[in-house]
């Protein structure tokens, strides 16, 4: 086992349902560590670029508008295969196919709206957390 760190987002919809608490709750449950934290309203500049690799995709142009819609809160989480562990505590990215026991289960809506993103490898979770925090953000 490695420890890793992962990005997590909340999204705009889990937002402002007011759903952030529970969600860090769940993640704190689960044996995360948060190591570094913020709530942001993304522009497009920042959600285009963060989303680079879906650029050519019919979905892309809704995915911006929805990330850019309202507020959402970054957080940097560490743990023993945090990437995977998050993921399944995520539930799969249609909100509608996930268990009640998971983030997008009990707080998304359907495919698009599904409350939360974590990164999906080592490398995708480099370069996502620092596409949000820099080294002085975050805590150890």
């Amino acid at each position: 086992m490695s420890i890793e760190n992962t990005l997590a987002i909340v999204k705009p919809d889990a937002v402002a349902a007011g759903s952030t608490g529970k969600i860090i709750d769940m993640i704190e449950s689960n044996g995360f560590e948060i190591v570094a934290l913020k709530k942001a309203h993304l522009t497009e500049a920042q959600a285009k670029g963060f989303y680079a690799v879906h650029s050519e995709r019919p979905f892309f142009s809704s995915l911006i508008s929805f990330m850019t819609s309202g507020p959402v809160v970054l957080m940097t989480l560490r743990g023993e295969n945090a990437i995977v562990r998050w993921r399944d505590l995520m539930g799969p990215t249609d909100a509608t196919q996930a268990g009640p026991d998971t983030v997008r289960g009990r707080f998304g809506t359907d495919i698009e709206k599904n409350a939360s993103h974590g990164s999906d490898a080592v490398e995708t979770a480099a370069v996502e957390t620092s596409h949000f925090f820099s080294c002085f953000e975050r805590i150890g």
